[in-house]
Parts: structure tokens; C-alpha cells; sequence
């Protein structure tokens, strides 16, 4: 039995730690509330979060980063992506040198442009010992153990193995890959696509609409992928197309939720907040993504409109009118 730390305890955390405790290891799961752990470890169940989920008794929540990482053999980091510098902060007095650390969020950072391994390689070392886990995995589904499957990327293929070896079931297949810069870029970027595709129904558009929207969405993914090291083959895989296509798609999606209901509807970020209390990674990852468009030369429009209408207050039929009156051009 294996000892896996995981830090955050919202869906996707919770979900993680029923898996890894559903084969047969012991999850810390790390909640910041001492009253989360509390009910987590009394209840099997947590109060906020996925929670008609019956945990695993094998799922110890605690609210103390030290007990969760002491003994640990591996460390899932499951908080949003822009508390995940301060979060690694918070954790590096607890981190043996050799602890392998997979990141599950999902953007890029503000101010810098850094990807979630670049953030972790700064805070806490190591590049080798680091993961990042992501693919077209809604935590409601996984939780249930609906089959699904992900993506864990390390530039080392042992590191990517152990999680590999950790979350692995008959329900939730992993693959390995050894191109973390495409797996985190495609993380970020089908956010983007989703509030678009969101804001399209959600303007009245059709599915056609909808399915222009994810291709030439994957193609600016491709790009950003490309000129930033990584393979744009990634991007037809589970991390690239096949989370778009959940994103997107899904009731469960909150990205697309916030495009259809809010965005296309007039209301802001802060309303989407308030009423779910749930972060939208898609809004922060086209804002951020500006620094990486800029520092390598890139046209996105799409994430482009998606940033002009969620944080400069565009209107939705002057984006829509500025994107199909580009020029025409060859698609490939």
C-alpha cells in the first residue's frame, strides 16, 4: 500500500483520492478547512463537494500540510492553478528532495505566462521527480467510476509511470507521455474553447457553429504548442481533443456553463462566482495566455475574442462580426 498525498479537496482532488484509495492505497486528502476534514473523516463523504460520493475509508482528510505530506511515497497537487506558486510554497517544508509530484490544475499563470511544471520546477526543484495528470475526466464521473481516461506527462518516464501505476484501474485508464509542455498547454487552452463554444448556444448558434469552433480552437492550441516545445501531435490525443470535446460538450462543464449562461447573457465573472463558487480556469487561462501570444508572435484570435468579452467588456456580436470577417485563407 502506497501512501499518496493529495492537496486540495474540492471535486477533482476528492475524486482523485477515491481512486488511488479505491486501488488499494492509503489518500491524505488535504482540505484547508479543518471542518471539511473533519466531516470528510467522520461522514466518508465531503460537504461541499461531489457530495453524494460515498468515500473509501481508505480517504484521510486532514487540514495540516505536514501530516498529509509526512510518510508520503507521491503528491497530487489539485488546487486552482492561480493559488499553485503559493501553494507549493506552503508545501516545500514538508517535500523530501525525491517526492514525486504530480500537478492536476489546469492554466497558466498570471503576470508570467509559466505553465503549472515551470511554477513547481521554481518552488520546489526537480523537474524530473514532476507530473502533470489531465485528460477528459469530469471528477462527477470519476468519482462513480464511470470508465474514463487520463494523461500523466513527465519529461522522465519513470515519474510518469508511478502515477501511472497509482491511478490505473479497469475504470480509469492512464496513459504515459513524455511531452508535459503539450499536456499543460492543451489543459489551459480547451477552457478557452469551451466558453466559446458556450457563448455560441448560448447566442442562439447551432452545432455547426459549435464544431468550427473546436477545430480551429485545436489548431490555435497546435500552434501554442508547437512554437512552445511541444509535440502537436498532443494535441489529438486525450489532453488535446479529447478534453475539448468533454469541455465543451458536457452538462457537467463549468467553462461552457459560464459562456452559455453568463457571458452570452451579459453577466460577469464575478456573478458566475458568486453563485457557484467555483473558479473558472478558462476565463484566468485567456487572459494569461496574452504573454505567451505575445513573447512567440502568435494569432489567436479566438482566445482573443474569449479575453475581449470576458475583461474588457466587448460586446459578443462585435467579436462574432470581427472573427468571420477575417480575411479568407487556406485551413491548413
Amino acid at each position: 500500500m502506497a501512501i499518496v498525498s493529495v492537496i486540495g479537496a474540492g471535486s477533482w482532488g476528492t475524486a482523485l483520492a477515491q481512486t488511488i484509495a479505491a486501488n488499494g492505497h492509503e489518500a491524505r486528502l488535504w482540505a484547508r478547512k479543518p471542518e471539511v476534514a473533519h466531516h470528510i473523516n467522520s461522514h466518508h463523504a465531503n460537504p461541499r463537494y461531489l457530495t453524494d460520493a460515498r468515500l473509501s475509508e481508505n480517504v484521510r482528510a486532514t487540514a495540516s500540510l505536514k501530516d498529509c505530506l509526512e510518510g508520503a511515497d507521491a503528491a497530487l497537487i489539485v488546487t486552482p492553478s492561480q493559488l499553485l506558486r503559493t501553494m507549493a510554497g506552503q508545501m516545500r517544508p514538508f517535500c523530501p528532495p525525491q517526492l514525486p509530484i504530480a500537478v492536476c490544475s489546469k492554466g497558466i499563470e498570471e503576470g508570467t505566462g509559466a505553465l503549472p511544471l515551470q511554477v513547481l520546477t521554481e518552488t520546489l526543484g526537480a523537474l524530473e521527480r514532476l507530473a502533470a495528470i489531465s485528460g477528459p475526466n469530469h471528477a462527477e464521473e470519476v468519482v462513480n467510476g464511470v470508465p474514463s481516461a487520463t494523461v500523466a506527462a513527465s519529461c522522465v518516464a519513470s515519474t510518469a509511470r508511478t502515477f501511472q501505476d497509482l491511478l490505473a484501474n479497469p475504470r480509469f485508464r492512464v496513459y504515459d507521455s513524455r511531452d508535459p509542455v503539450g499536456v499543460e498547454i492543451c489543459a489551459a487552452y480547451k477552457n478557452i474553447i469551451a466558453i466559446a463554444v458556450g457563448l455560441s448556444y448560448g447566442l442562439g448558434f447551432g452545432d455547426n457553429t459549435a464544431a468550427t469552433i473546436i477545430t480551429r480552437g485545436l489548431a490555435e492550441m497546435s500552434r501554442l504548442v508547437t512554437v512552445a516545445g511541444g509535440d502537436a501531435l498532443t494535441c489529438m490525443g486525450l489532453a488535446g481533443a479529447g478534453d475539448a470535446v468533454v469541455t465543451c460538450m458536457s452538462r457537467h462543464s463549468r467553462n461552457r456553463r459560464f459562456g452559455q449562461d453568463y457571458l452570452a447573457c451579459g453577466r460577469s465573472l464575478e456573478d458566475f462566482s458568486a453563485d457557484t463558487h467555483m473558479v473558472v480556469e478558462g476565463a484566468q487561462a485567456c487572459k494569461n495566455v496574452e504573454v505567451l501570444e505575445r513573447f512567440f508572435g502568435l494569432e489567436l484570435p479566438l482566445c482573443d475574442g474569449v479575453r475581449a468579452i470576458t475583461w474588457e467588456g466587448v460586446s459578443p456580436k462585435d467579436v462574432v462580426r470581427e472573427l468571420v470577417d477575417r480575411p479568407l485563407k487556406s485551413e491548413f
